[in-house]
């Protein structure tokens, strides 16, 4: 195993009713800045039960931030901070709009040229402006880390940003949320999970036992609840199961000690930049031609996962690798997720090489656990999605 540190200062508050808990998080004295996605929050009941939790601070509101955080419509709320003299930032909402708090974090305190800066220049936040979560949809494990991922429509980019100023200084997780969310969104964030998992799984074998369990453990729950929560996502006991997973999947635990991967997400980040699609399924579209193109550099893990996790016990170590990404994908298509990019578009020609070409210009050199891929092997992974 590694060396590593590991802090996670955020506070979690789980299981039902506990909304009401928003009271004791936040400052009495704090102008707060609400912010919330669509609006879906005022059709579930969410909104009504937050408001009546902030009656005793001072609350301005700012909703439509979109699915994929947008740069230009968060500087929005970037003006509305500085004008306000906001002091502390409530995100209630999931992966995008906590995502997009955490950009306005560190936007706040940023005195550079432009907050883009930020994420082309890879500028860590040391501190940012305080915030908090009311989790409405389990998926990105957001909640309780310190990273966030930007859309900026203009440019066609998404990129990633974080640092240790940016965790949530506490998120509120009620399961009950989830039963008013769309099957869509739920098989998203199921994938979402389960591919969170395997990024920090799926490399090569350290003798980090405890580390291998924890992740295996986290994607048989993962197996396990998904049929439960889509048939009925008011069943508690498997909407519970279901959201500590996706929080447990990347609040930093399981990568600790161990080498991770994350070129899975380097390139759906672009598929989602060039076409809109939504992020989840953009890993379910990478992750079975990454690992057959890398087979060799981990077929080791892939055969642990097949017997651990799949139970496969039959055949040498490549027949069970290769039944391990056939039942991966085989997972994603129950949940209702295509696998291919020909599946969500049909003007995907030169996407892989315009992958590349972005790649290059940003000296992306080497990603994957050995930092080996090269943006002409980003090229041929993305050309085997097609």
């Amino acid at each position: 195993m590694n060396n590593f540190e590991f802090i996670n200062p955020t506070k979690i508050i789980f299981g039902k009713d506990t909304i009401g808990k928003l009271e004791n998080e936040i400052p009495k004295d704090a102008k707060v800045l609400l912010l919330y996605g669509g609006g879906s929050i005022k059709k579930n009941g969410i909104y009504d039960q937050v408001k009546t939790a902030l009656s005793n601070v001072e609350v301005i509101e700012f909703g439509g931030i979109p699915a994929n955080p947008e740069y230009a419509k968060l500087l929005e709320a970037l003006h509305i901070i500085k004008e306000e003299n906001i002091t502390y930032l409530l995100a209630v909402g999931g992966g995008s709009v906590i995502d997009g708090t955490k950009f306005l974090s560190a936007a706040a305190y940023y005195d550079g040229d432009t907050p883009w800066d930020i994420l082309t220049q890879n500028i860590r936040t040391e501190k940012g402006m305080p915030f908090g979560t009311v989790l409405t949809l389990p998926a990105t494990g957001s909640e309780m880390n310190s990273g966030s991922v930007i859309t900026r429509v203009e440019t066609k980019e998404k990129l990633a940003m974080g640092g240790p100023g940016l965790f949530p200084q506490f998120s509120i997780l009620d399961p009950q949320v989830i039963s008013s969310i769309p099957q869509r969104q739920l098989a998203n964030g199921l994938t979402d999970a389960f591919t969170h998992v395997l990024e920090q799984y799926m490399t090569y074998p350290i003798g980090a036992l405890l580390q291998d369990r924890f992740a295996e453990s986290i994607l048989q729950t993962l197996i396990e609840v998904a049929p439960k929560v889509l048939k009925d996502p008011t069943d508690y006991k498997a909407a519970s199961n279901f959201m500590w997973c996706c929080t447990m999947a990347l609040n930093g635990l399981i990568q600790k000690g161990v080498p991770t991967d994350w070129a899975v997400h380097a390139m759906g980040h672009e598929l989602t930049a060039l076409f809109g699609i939504d992020h989840a399924r953009t890993l379910a579209i990478i992750a079975p031609s990454h690992y057959k193109y890398n087979f060799e550099t981990k077929k080791e893990k892939l055969a642990q996962y097949a017997e651990r996790v799949w139970g496969i016990t039959e055949g040498n170590i490549n027949d069970k690798a290769y039944a391990a990404i056939d039942k991966t994908e085989a997972f994603f298509h129950d949940l209702g997720i295509d696998t291919k990019l020909s599946d969500y578009t049909k003007d995907y020609e030169g996407t892989a090489e315009e992958i590349s070409k972005r790649f290059n210009e940003r000296q992306w050199m080497g990603l994957g656990e050995h930092q080996t891929l090269t943006p002409d092997r980003v090229e041929k992974i993305v050309k085997m999605a097609y």
